[in-house]
């Protein structure tokens, strides 16, 4: 197995549109629906406005990430790990990678939007730090939204 690399791409390319396509199957399978139904432009994520990564290992795309602007605050957004790479801290390295570029970016904080049905990802946001919020984005007054934010 080679090793983990993350580097920063478009939100319209074809590897990133696939494995968003997997979390939003999989975000459908734990909460009925679409998954998600938060509008994102292809754009969002393009500089000055955010950027976005791609985790890749042996070739394959193994999780993803993006941020985009929120005011001051970096909203992190599509953050997802295939279920074939979990448990092997590529999720913890991809939001190193979010938090470090949107320090780069001058933003103050990462702020994001999770739900109750996943707990692995609550579970990694408040071992990195992630306090709870008052709820901000597209699901704000939705039960079982959870919103969270960290200090850069």
């Amino acid at each position: 197995m080679s090793e983990l690399e993350i580097h920063q791409t478009r939100f319209d390319t074809p590897e990133v549109q696939k494995i968003v396509a997997d979390a939003m199957a999989e975000l459908a399978r734990r909460y009925g629906g679409s998954g998600d139904d938060t509008p994102i432009a292809l754009t969002d994520f393009d500089p000055p406005l955010g950027r976005f990564f791609i985790a890749v290992q042996d070739g394959e795309p193994v999780g993803c990430a993006g941020w985009r602007r929120h005011g001051d605050d970096a909203e992190l957004k599509r953050m997802f790990t295939a279920e074939a790479a979990r448990g092997r801290g590529v999720a913890r390295r991809i939001l190193a990678v979010i938090e470090e570029s949107a320090r780069e970016a001058g933003l103050q904080r990462v702020i994001l939007e999770t739900g109750d049905q996943q707990p692995e990802a609550i579970a990694l946001y408040e071992s990195r730090g992630y306090q709870r919020i008052e709820d901000f984005g597209h699901y704000r007054g939705h039960a079982g939204v959870l919103s969270f934010a960290r200090a850069l």
